[in-house]
């Protein structure tokens, strides 16, 4: 079954030639646990692999956003500038930089790695902005909050994964992924129409902006539950442990969509 994930699709294991059942997989669509010619056992891709990329990446993340909170010191209206540039060019980089890592054929972990630092430099910048007009709105914090929210969100998510059974269909991932296209293409349009004066709130922080960061919630959730089924299949076809890395990518990806969605949502709501 030819992935529709497009963190998946330049993997060859996943996507096998037309009308051929997928490695590791019978003609029915049955994994076949361990199967991996030409793949030593030590060297393919289990549980503790991808937790410990997804680990190390998040954990790149974690330290550039802290460095970029830190190191562009008290916030002030003088300040704003730097931060909204930071912000800018953080999350252009991690757009860009996920696009490669998304269409590479080999994945690189440099390459991944590149994209956490760039992300999280994005997200340091954004969430000290978003901080300092709610906190001098309201006086409520909002990151802490985002953040136990997306842990919440992904232990959840796994949590009705595996003992719900959830099946995940063709016509599911191609909604899924026709949606993020969509949702992502939306704030790209936006985001350039602002630079002219023309914004329709898609990224702002009005109705429109709420509905919006409600929407790209309930989208990362449905993105986790493709990389956890990404991550299941993987294992039991037995791909190379490399495959980790892609794994951790997708992973990193969704969680930040998550937060970000609901940094968005708690500052709308309380400013």
């Amino acid at each position: 079954m030819q992935s529709s994930n497009p963190a998946f699709t330049r993997s060859a294991a996943f996507n096998p030639a037309q009308g051929a059942a997928p490695v590791g997989f019978d003609e029915a669509g049955y994994a076949q646990p361990g199967y991996a010619p030409g793949v030593p056992s030590t060297d393919r891709m289990t549980i503790d692999s991808v937790v410990q990329k997804t680990g190390i990446t998040l954990l790149v993340v974690l330290a550039a956003a802290a460095a970029t909170w830190m190191f562009t010191g008290e916030i002030s209206e003088t300040s704003l500038p730097l931060l909204l540039t930071l912000s800018t060019v953080g999350s252009l980089g991690a757009f860009v930089l996920s696009l490669v890592n998304s269409f590479k054929r080999v994945i690189s972990p440099p390459l991944v790695l590149a994209f956490a630092a760039v992300e999280g430099l994005f997200l340091g910048a954004f969430s000290k902005t978003l901080e300092y007009y709610v906190m001098a709105s309201s006086g409520e914090p909002i990151v802490m909050p985002a953040v136990a929210g997306t842990v919440a969100a992904f232990v959840g998510t796994l949590a009705a994964y595996k003992f719900l059974n959830i099946k995940v269909g063709n016509k599911f991932r191609k909604f899924v992924m026709a949606s993020v296209i969509g949702f992502v293409a939306l704030s790209l349009l936006d985001f350039v129409l602002g630079f002219f004066g023309a914004s329709f709130g898609f990224n702002g922080f009005g109705g429109l902006g709420l509905v919006a960061a409600a929407a790209g919630l309930l989208l990362g959730v449905f993105m986790l539950i493709l990389d956890f089924d990404f991550v299941e299949r993987g294992i039991a076809m037995g791909l190379p442990e490399q495959e980790s890395w892609r794994a951790a990518f997708a992973l990193t990806v969704s969680l930040v969509w998550i937060y970000v969605n609901l940094l968005r949502i708690l500052a709308i709501l309380r400013d």
